[in-house]
């Protein structure tokens, strides 16, 4: 059948709003899209100069500038991406593009009520229009088509001083912030050097907030409170190089398969990774080209466990940005069955899994709470070695003491005789109090033991008398505390003839150990081996006898 007439697309501007005016939530994200524009266009210098009396803020940059055509043909044409012609990196400074899908631009729409822009070339003079939020809704509730959209002319006056020295490049002007510019300059500041890296890497192209150059200083905060890193693959860092002195521990390099770079660092606790007077918080981010594309992507590999809310840095990953899109629309993620994708966190979260026993064990080295989910010691020795470290910090002398260092060394010294002593006295109190319980449940009486008994009751009044303590200090005076482990192992289970006297001969080897720690003495390693082996066997004993 012949088709008489010919048919072509018409395109709603309602597009606009599900390609991305309403996908961009973050200020952050719109940021990063005027940010990235300049970067493309071999800007050198992007200036923001924020304007709170008036809720506006202006993006200015030195790029190549756009002509009228350039501004007609690429910059509103939505889907227009220079990748098309095979190109991906940009003329002269060879820099890897970070704009693909050519939607970016719907992203500076999202976050004001009026956009105006401004753009030369070295030789040209300026084009531009202005693109006002309530007639594009208008016209979007009317359903026209993008040709039946006309922008407005742009005031020059919007940009004041600004445009007196500007010889090429792009200025947009930014009116009516939606949410309102509440956040201080300081927070712009750290959330660029955060997330804007290839700003802060490469040398000829510099981010300004009100004429401030964005550097790592404006990091320092961070880098003061964090503790370790994990440099992957010999990442080549000024932030990692000149900034993070006050490291406990040195750098660890880590291998990690494929084309991957990064560093993974962790703070002193979770509550510094904020910044400061906002709901932002660093996290460990997935960069490509330099360009923020996924952020806390920890969040993509769950592990549950502590350490992760102490954790930040960057993961670079280049061969994301290949022939294939793996981009979602929105700009803030990558699609997530990407197989591509899948490999490299699988791969990342192999290395957490190291990370996190790293971080569990120097922790508990500087006296600090480690991971409780480590399964590699025990619940004792990690309660015992809380318990040192909760009690080890009132032993701190002030800053500046001249015996700080030597009493930290001499206290960092009892760390691991404290943890086993700890442990061992909750073992002695538990066992020989449920010892006297089953006594007393079962109504034995002492026989042999009341010269033991009395030896102890005298000695404990002589010694109130001589303290001139009046106040009484144990709850029961019942006989059989008085008593140690050898002698209620006698009454709650006296030696039979044709039996094997297991519990008696375990006590006593287990009370003059004991008795050391009691008298909060240091440990040989032999006499923690048989400490250990011979109260099992004790507290298998009495756990067959109250059951």
């Amino acid at each position: 059948m012949e088709n008489k007439n010919e048919f072509t697309f018409g395109i709603s501007l309602s597009i606009l709003n599900h390609l991305g005016r309403s996908l961009y939530r973050s200020f952050v994200t719109v940021l990063g899209e005027a940010i990235s524009n300049a970067w493309d266009a071999n800007a050198e210098n992007v200036n923001i100069y924020v304007d709170r009396e008036n809720n506006s803020f202006i993006i200015k940059d030195d790029g190549i500038g756009m002509s009228r055509d350039d501004f007609q043909d690429k910059f509103l044409k939505i889907g227009y991406t220079k990748r098309k012609s095979g190109e991906t990196k940009s003329p002269v400074k060879e820099r890897p593009y970070i704009g693909r899908k050519g939607i970016g631009k719907l992203a500076l729409l999202s976050c004001a009520g009026k956009i105006s822009v401004m753009s030369k070339t070295t030789d040209g003079d300026y084009v531009g229009g202005t693109i006002d939020n309530t007639g594009l809704d208008e016209a979007i509730k009317n359903d026209l088509t993008p040709d039946q959209y006309k922008l407005g002319e742009v005031d020059p006056r919007l940009f004041g001083t600004y445009i007196n020295d500007h010889k090429q490049g792009t200025l947009i002007y930014f009116d009516t912030i939606k949410e309102g510019i509440n956040r201080s300059s300081d927070y712009l500041k750290k959330i660029i050097a955060l997330y804007f890296r290839f700003s802060l890497l490469d040398d000829s192209f510099n981010i300004f907030i009100d004429d401030e150059k964005i550097t790592f200083e404006q990091l320092e905060d961070l880098a003061k409170e964090t503790q370790f890193l994990w440099n992957i693959n010999n990442l080549n860092d000024p932030y990692i190089n000149e900034y993070l002195k006050n490291l406990k521990e040195p750098v660890k390099n880590i291998v990690m398969e494929g084309n991957v770079e990064g560093f993974i660092a962790s703070v002193t606790k979770p509550r510094c990774l904020k910044i400061t007077s906002t709901d932002e918080r660093a996290g460990v981010d997935l960069f490509v080209n330099g360009r923020l594309r996924e952020r806390d992507i920890l969040k993509r590999i769950p592990t549950a466990r502590i350490a992760e809310n102490y954790f930040y840095g960057q993961i670079h990953f280049n061969e994301l940005d290949d022939e294939n899109d793996r981009f979602a629309t929105g700009r803030e993620g990558i699609i997530a069955d990407d197989p591509k994708y899948k490999e490299f966190l699988d791969n990342l979260r192999r290395k957490i899994l190291d990370i996190l026993e790293d971080w569990d064990a120097w922790r508990r080295k500087l006296r600090q709470d480690g991971d409780p989910e480590n399964e590699s010691i025990s619940r004792k020795e990690r309660a015992s070695q809380g318990l040192y470290n909760a009690v080890s910090e009132e032993y701190d002398l002030p800053k500046g003491s001249e015996n700080r260092q030597k009493v930290d060394g001499w206290v960092g010294g009892l760390s691991d005789d404290a943890v086993f002593n700890f442990e061992s006295y909750a073992e002695c109190f538990i066992s020989e109090n449920l010892a006297r319980k089953f006594i007393q449940e079962k109504r034995i009486l002492p026989s042999t033991e009341q010269l033991e008994i009395n030896k102890w009751r005298g000695r404990e009044r002589r010694e109130k008398r001589i303290g001139n303590l009046n106040i009484e200090i144990r709850q029961s005076n019942d006989d059989l505390f008085y008593l140690s482990m050898g002698y209620l192992v006698k009454i709650a289970e006296p030696p039979r003839d044709g039996y094997p006297d297991t519990l008696l001969t375990d006590e006593k080897q287990f009370t003059p150990i004991r008795n050391a720690v009691m008298h909060t003495s240091l440990l040989t390693p032999e006499a923690k081996r048989r400490l250990t082996t011979v109260y099992d066997n004790i507290k298998a004993r009495i756990i067959n006898l109250l059951s």
